[in-house]
């Protein structure tokens, strides 16, 4: 089994033998199977949970039954112990009575061993690595701190005459420790499983995720038959039929039939949503009381379902930038915490009352036991990975834990119109020929001309087309030109198709055409002018309808006190028509794509934070150079990959969810890291003895212990608030 811990994060497993186990403390750490961090020496979990009761993923997490097992036979060695070693306590002391004063070291060594050699022996075997990779840990502080405790007290019942007067206590006896250091490995043990389990239901949403997707499909073959199969040998392309109340098996269209789909599990939104013919539906998602045939177009890793669980998984294992702070501190903590136990022996063997050696090693004990750094160490990962799960089940997918932490501070918000604002699907609204043309022929030939384009723009016009009667003419030499337009050969003829600027490049005159390009604009349209042979022949207006969820998010945003910037390549009269509707103050339009990523320079320049929020290729340069870029799950593939944070349903509501759940997540990890080093800052000094000059009170090592692990199982429990919290 190879482990090896990478200068970068490792990527999500791969199904042909990635990386199969990470470290959630620590990036770039990662191995093939189970084992222990070699830097902070917690246990390696899987880097991609598997579905539940599927494959190897059902089996329980093998580091949690083992720590459950040491702690089941610990324990049940602990409590006689105990029982034994506080037996003079009780009248009469019935312990000594019933097993003699050198028997009774001997009974307590006898009930010890097993705890703390086999009990606690992956404390030892990771405190033994991290000293010999130099990489302090708080098993190091465990090991140290039980191993004294252990070693002392077995010396002291095998050969007492080897301990001077300091070490003795009244009656001339040394001091023994044995249940000290059974009860703090019962305790780290009992903190381990606590914390497994929490760390455990971290991921429950991926999981939930995972099993989403079913593990067969109903794939018709081309004469009709219906076959089941698993869902691994769906291919691109497959008919598939999808029954009443089975879920859907891979993303796809719709070919025959109609039927409600419940999309909540992707997107959180808990409405169904009704499709037909030629509507794309989503794997993993349930269908309702309709039937339908379906077409395959995404399988396996390529489905959204798969893209989420990735984008997930690989966002869980990323640093938010507040983490550097803790990480920092971890860097010292350690070797100062034994420094601090050092000059705690020193300072109660010189000054401590009799038998001052005993008391300078308890003290030194529990220096050691309640200083451990975990609950630091998983302050700011457990949030993160909690936070990113739950946004996940609502539909925001963010990428990285820098723009989680960046989210909350944004404070201008740049907007695309088409496909994020709108709709996206551009409907043809009118037809406006110049004299000498028929709106057929410029209708027909534009149509013609567009089957070489992607733009959106593009299958309004051949829909509008087509549902006219017009069949698109064979297109030859296409050209597109960037924020323009397009032009080619179209049934033998040339022609242009775009906006002013390209017909004013080609030596064309539009004036008789403005006024009512400008009155379409103005009613929201989007018109685009049209020229045959070298003439202007009229326009063409499409209308895009804005989103019914559009005026409802941007009215959050502006009441979080976001600024709005609508930024889109259209004209100015249809951007300023679209403003006006929304509330919109600040408009940039007629922006060329390479000019996008400049406007959002300009206001950061200025000071500003910004996000921006798009979902086509022509948005791919700002949303990379925005402090957030935010892509619309419905939009282009590249902007997804720009962005840092993807909204799956294609809803601007997604934003405000996604800051909610920002300013959720750092108010955690600002809490966890508060009371981590609240913790270590009161919790050393009381163990180390500030309190007895005073108060006469002293910590107990067993109590360190105790209080050690409730400070990491505490941590874990308030990361878990975050599924609750409301979005």
């Amino acid at each position: 089994m190879a482990l090896t811990a990478s200068p970068t994060a490792p990527d999500a497993p791969q199904q042909d033998g990635g990386a199969a186990y990470i470290c959630p403390m620590c990036p770039g750490v990662e191995s093939e199977g189970p084992a222990a961090c070699p830097k902070c020496g917690m246990a390696l979990e899987p880097a991609l949970p598997a579905a539940p009761g599927v494959g190897a993923g059902a089996a329980p997490n093998p580091e949690l039954l083992d720590m459950t097992l040491r702690l089941r036979n610990s324990l049940a060695l602990s409590i006689p112990l105990l029982a034994v070693a506080m037996g003079d306590m009780l009248p009469g002391r019935p312990m000594e009575a019933l097993f003699g004063a050198g028997l009774r070291g001997w009974v307590e060594a006898l009930l010890a061993t097993p705890v703390v050699l086999w009990g606690g022996w992956p404390f030892f075997k990771r405190g033994w690595a991290s000293l010999v990779g130099r990489s302090l840990n708080m098993f190091t502080l465990i090991a140290l701190g039980t191993g004294m405790a252990y070693g002392y007290s077995l010396a002291a019942v095998a050969a007492p005459g080897i301990f001077p007067e300091a070490f003795r206590g009244p009656g001339g006896r040394v001091g023994l420790y044995f249940e000290s250091a059974a009860v703090i490995v019962t305790l780290v043990l009992l903190g381990q499983v606590l914390e497994l389990r929490a760390r455990g239901r971290t991921s429950q949403a991926l999981q939930a995720l995972l099993g989403l997707a079913p593990r067969t499909a109903r794939r018709l073959s081309p004469c009709g038959h219906e076959a089941e199969v698993p869902l691994e040998r769906v291919a691109v392309g497959d008919r598939l039929r999808v029954r009443p109340g089975e879920t859907v098996p891979v993303d796809g269209i719709i070919l025959e039939g109609r039927s409600a789909l419940d999309e909540s599990l992707v997107t959180g939104e808990p409405m169904p949503v009704e499709k037909g013919p030629g509507e794309a539906v989503t794997g993993g998602t349930l269908n309702g009381t309709g039937g339908f045939v379906m077409r395959a177009e995404r399988v396996g890793a390529d489905t959204l379902l798969a893209r989420i669980v990735r984008m997930v998984a690989e966002a869980q294992r990323s640093r938010a930038p507040i983490q550097r702070l803790a990480d920092r501190v971890a860097g010292y903590f350690v070797p100062a915490v034994v420094g601090v136990a050092v000059l705690s022996f020193l300072a109660w063997a010189a000054w401590g009352p009799a038998p001052a050696l005993a008391y300078a090693l308890v003290n030194a004990v529990a220096v050691l036991i309640i200083a451990c750094p975990c609950a630091l160490g998983l302050a700011t990962p457990m949030s993160i990975m909690v936070g990113m799960g739950r946004g996940a089940g609502m539909g925001v997918l963010i990428r990285n834990a820098e723009a989680l932490e960046t989210l909350e501070r944004v404070d201008t918000l740049v907007v695309d119109k088409t496909g994020t604002l709108t709709e996206g699907r551009p409907r043809l609204a009118e037809v406006v020929p110049a004299p000498g043309f028929r709106a057929e022929e410029v209708l027909g030939l534009a149509a013609g001309l567009e089957r070489g384009s992607e733009h959106p723009l593009a299958a309004a016009i051949l829909e509008g087309a087509r549902d006219r009667g017009l069949e698109p003419a064979e297109l030859r030499g296409f050209e597109a030109r960037a924020g323009q337009g397009i032009l080619g050969t179209v049934a033998g003829r040339r022609v242009a198709l775009g906006n002013a600027g390209l017909l004013a490049e080609l030596g064309l005159e539009v004036s008789g055409l403005l006024a009512k390009a400008e009155h379409l604009r103005g009613l929201g349209a989007t018109v685009v002018f049209v020229a045959l042979d070298g003439r202007p022949a009229g326009l063409i207006a499409v209308e895009d309808r804005i989103k019914e969820t559009t005026p409802e998010a941007l009215e959050a945003l502006r009441a979080e006190g976001l600024e709005i910037v609508l930024l889109t390549g259209d004209s100015r009269s249809t951007a300023e028509a679209v403003a006006r509707r929304l509330g919109i103050a600040r408009v940039e339009a007629e922006v060329l794509p390479a000019r996008k990523g400049e406007v959002v320079r300009a206001l950061q320049e200025r000071g500003r934070v910004v996000a921006m929020a798009g979902d086509g290729i022509n948005d791919a340069p700002a949303l990379a150079r925005a402090q957030v870029g935010i892509a619309m799950g419905t939009g282009a593939d590249v902007a997804m990959e720009s962005a840092g944070v993807t909204l799956v349903r294609g809803d601007l509501r997604g934003i405000v969810r996604a800051r909610r759940l920002s300013r959720a997540t750092m108010r955690n990890i600002r809490q966890n890291l508060f009371w981590a080093f609240a913790y270590n800052t009161l919790g050393v000094p009381i163990a180390a003895g500030v309190l007895y000059p005073v108060f006469g009170l002293l910590l107990s090592p067993m109590i360190a212990a105790a209080a050690m692990s409730f400070s990491s199982v505490s941590v874990i429990g308030n990361a878990l608030r975050l599924r609750r919290v409301r979005l």
